[in-house]
């Protein structure tokens, strides 16, 4: 009988491999493994030659995992991901009891935190450590066992849990529209500084974006202020900078409390914003299941 081991490509493509899909970035495979850019992208040729199937679409500089890519790295992370665990346990370490979060950072802020209690109150005896992050998932500092992000944002080989919906509108704080008689037709906001958070990809949706979103189409250029990171746009806007874009998850506290109001009505829906994940290899931390649950009933799924 033919040995399943002979059909495995070399191991020195696979470890490559398993870091590129993990970041779904060749450079930040190569920072991670001590190589070279032109290593890593030599031996993942080499890996697609020999399955014949491409495992990465290259568009714009940029690298993203087909579905044979996602699929292949979720076994390579889960294979390699259980030898270190038992080579772990070999020399007696031994994995923390805790279960964790990874958030983005203003979602972490503005709509966890002041749920947290709940979570505790459901488990006391579950010890959580909430990780947050402006960046997307392939860029995650250490493992997680679930994590919450945007949906346009990459994530790897992470496994998905479930989708939420969330509302995008404009915000401000009061005093910068108080000589205005409210609301406002949305085309007026352009009249505003409008708060943008530039990222690139640009994986959020943007002013452009939403305006073509409500059927609206902008004769005149806005004044743009772009931003590297969402919290200092909403920042901005509570302190009168400008209008910025909220979501409604995010902001909802802040305009409870009169730090924001909406200028106008209308608002984009999108049912699937938020994603939520499973960690992408080796055994799950026992709480990881109620973690999910309890996320999908804050979001209202």
């Amino acid at each position: 009988m033919e040995k399943p081991l002979r059909h495995l490509p070399p191991l020195t493509r696979l470890r490559p491999f398993e870091a590129a899909a993990r970041h779904e970035s060749f450079s930040q495979a190569a920072n991670e493994l001590g190589l070279t850019q032109t290593a890593i992208t030599k031996q993942i040729g080499l890996l697609e030659g020999e399955l014949g199937i491409p495992l990465f679409e290259r568009r714009n500089r940029a690298v993203f995992l087909t579905d044979a890519g996602r699929r292949l790295g979720r076994v390579v992370s889960a294979a390699l991901s259980d030898v270190a665990a038992e080579v772990a346990l070999l020399r007696g370490d031994r994995r923390s009891d805790e279960l964790i979060l990874h958030c983005q950072l203003c979602e972490a802020f503005y709509w966890l935190m002041p749920r947290l209690s709940g979570f505790h109150e459901c488990y006391p005896g579950v010890e959580l450590r909430v990780v947050s992050s402006l960046n997307p998932l392939t860029e995650a500092a250490e493992n997680f066992d679930v994590a919450m992000q945007t949906s346009g944002r990459t994530a790897g080989t992470a496994r998905l849990a479930f989708t939420a919906s969330d509302d995008i509108f404009p915000v401000c704080a009061p005093s910068l529209v108080a000589n205005e008689a409210l609301p406002l037709d949305p085309l007026r906001l352009t009249e505003f500084s409008l708060l943008a958070h530039s990222v690139t990809p640009q994986d959020w949706m943007d002013w452009d974006d939403w305006f073509a979103g409500i059927g609206a189409a902008t004769t005149s250029r806005p004044k743009l202020v772009p931003f590297d990171s969402y919290p200092l746009a909403l920042q901005a806007a509570v302190t009168g900078q400008g209008v910025a874009l909220g979501w409604r998850r995010t902001t909802e506290s802040m305009i409870a409390e009169g730090k924001l109001i909406r200028p106008c009505r209308e608002q984009v829906q999108r049912p699937t914003e938020i994603s939520v994940f499973r960690r992408p290899v080796g055994r799950p931390h026992p709480q990881t299941e109620q973690l999910i649950k309890w996320l999908e009933d804050e979001l209202g799924t």
